[in-house]
This record gives structure tokens, sequence and C-alpha cells, in this order.
């Protein structure tokens, strides 16, 4: 990743986000691991919550991804319940947990020391950590969320256009689990909205985007979700649109990847943030992603078009060779 892809407006290295689903082992093994690789202490905040504090990166939050659990766990931390309000708690958290994935979630770190939390999946994996093709019911993913080198809304939507051009590649690069791709997680953007944003001609303002893509996609079931950085960009407008929907406002890209292989010894995170990169690199070249956006409402426009020529193979000659 070249120096000037690192970079935001004000100079400083873009840092990442990244977020891991697991099973396998238990919150108490899971914050082990973090202590032992980054250093810290642990906080118990209720059955299925803890945070790992002080590391050498920052603080880290892991938890069982179930909101009603995590509520309730922390009404009982703070003596809200009865003895045996909080046994049942505990026994609702040891059954969802063989459905309902861990997740660890990584304070944001900048993009080129993002090998480093390579070191944390290497200790989940030793201490028996599982992935997604690990059983059926492991609808699992590990989500990425770059900041933006800038903020405007041209830069977002030429983020936006790239990644609507190599969704497909990029979902056949990671050989979509079929449990993943049943998930509400991990839903595409519709092909009429994908042909309203790679018009070339759509380069609206930015309340008319966040109007549009609120209008569009009511939802944070998508696969590139945009609604965090709405949100830090216009709180008031995508909370009247989406009042009771859970949004963590930032200046990030929120990228779900389809899959956690968190249990194979040749997956790292670095395969999937190489194949993201190639959605920075057409961002950054106006002329190939204007190209590659008429080919694909071209490829739209054919009749069954996936019968001929999958668009994932199609959009081969685009991809940037940093040889």
């Amino acid at each position: 990743m070249s120096d000037d892809m690192l970079r935001r407006e004000d100079g400083e290295e873009r840092r990442v986000g990244v977020e891991i689903e697991l099973a396998g082992i238990e919150l108490d093994d899971i914050a082990a691991c973090i202590r032992d690789t980054f250093g810290g202490h642990v906080q118990r905040v209720s059955p299925c919550e803890q945070r790992v504090v002080g590391t050498g990166l920052g603080d880290f939050a892991l938890e069982l991804d179930l909101s009603y659990l995590k509520q309730l766990g922390r009404e009982q931390s703070h003596g809200h319940s009865s003895e045996l309000e909080q046994l049942a708690t505990e026994a609702l958290a040891a059954v969802a947990k063989n459905l309902v994935p861990f997740e660890v979630v990584a304070p944001p770190v900048a993009i080129s020391q993002l090998p480093v939390l390579d070191r944390l999946v290497q200790a989940l994996r030793e201490a028996g950590a599982l992935g997604t093709r690990s059983a059926a019911r492991y609808a699992f993913g590990v989500h990425y969320n770059p900041e933006m080198p800038a903020t405007d809304t041209a830069t977002l939507l030429r983020y936006f256009k790239a990644y609507l051009c190599l969704h497909d590649w990029l979902s056949a690069r990671e050989r979509t689990d079929l449990v993943r791709r049943l998930s509400t997680f991990i839903q595409p953007f519709s092909r009429d909205y994908c042909r309203r944003v790679l018009n070339p001609e759509y380069w609206p303002d930015r309340d008319t985007f966040i109007d549009d893509y609120l209008a569009w996609n009511p939802s944070r079931n998508r696969s590139l979700d945009l609604l965090p950085l709405l949100a830090w960009l216009d709180p008031e407008r995508v909370r009247t649109a989406l009042p009771e929907e859970k949004i963590s406002a930032r200046p990030t890209l929120h990228y779900r990847l389809p899959n956690s292989d968190v249990d194979n010894p040749d997956w790292s995170l670095l395969d999937a943030w190489s194949d993201w990169l190639q959605v920075e690199w057409l961002v950054r070249d106006a002329e190939r992603l204007d190209d590659l956006c008429r080919r694909y409402l071209q490829h739209f426009s054919k009749l069954a078009p996936q019968l001929l020529v999958p668009w994932a193979e199609r959009v081969e000659p685009w991809l940037h060779n940093p040889s």
C-alpha cells in the first residue's frame, strides 16, 4: 500500500478496526489469549462480556454477540437481579454460545500495524478457536473498519462505486460459505440500486446520497455497511430514518468478510486485506473506475449475464498488479 493511500487528510496514518467472530473456546480463554499476546488486564463485565484494557494496542472488547444477553448481563452486574435470574442468564448464555459467535473487537490500529493482529489469530487458533467452516451453524465472519482518507461525498462515492464493481470478485475470492450466504448479515446491494449508483451521472450532494442510501438500504445487513459512516456525517438524518437500528457512528467503512477462517493455519487477516486493497487502488484511478462502472452496467443489461462469463472473472483485467 503506497504511502499516500495510508494517510488521512490531516497527515496521520489511517487506522483500521478488526472484529473477529469465532466459537470453540470460552470468553476466559479468549481474554487470556489477548492478555498473553498484548499485555493488559482482564475486566469481567457480565457472564457474556469482558474487556482487556491497557494492552500495547489499546482496549479490546470480547462478547457473546447477542444484544439481549449483553443487556441483561449488565443489569445483573449492577445488582438489579436475583440469584435465580443470574443463573438463568448464565444457562441461556451457555446454550446461545453454540449458535451465536463470540466476537473479539480489536482497538483501531494503524494500517501498517495490521500484521500484529495476526499474532492474536494464531494464539486463538492454538487455543482451539473455530471458524465458519467448522460447523454448518457457524455463520461467522470477520469485519474490517478502515478509516476513510477523507469523508467528502466525492471520496465516499468513489469507494462505494469501486466496491460495487468488485463485490462479485471479492466474494469469489472468499469462497463464501453457504450458511454465511443465507445469513441476513451478508446481503448484497440490489441490482436496481447498483445501477443507480454506478450511473456515470450519479454524483449527488451529501444529503441526496444519504437519503438515497437510507431509502434503498434501511438496514445494517449489507456486505459493505455505510450506516456507521453516514451516522457520523449526519447523525440526525440517519437516526430519524432508522430510530430502532443499532448504529455506532464512526468515520469508517464497515466491510463484512463472509468467512472467519480463524482455525485454518493457512489463513491470515492479511489475505482478505490484500483483496480489499484492490478497492483502494481502484479508487485512486478515476479513469479506470469510470471505465469499469460503464462495463459493469453493460454487463447488467445482458440477459442472464452470469451464464456466459461471470463478472467475477470479467473484472480481472481492471485489477491492480503491483508488479
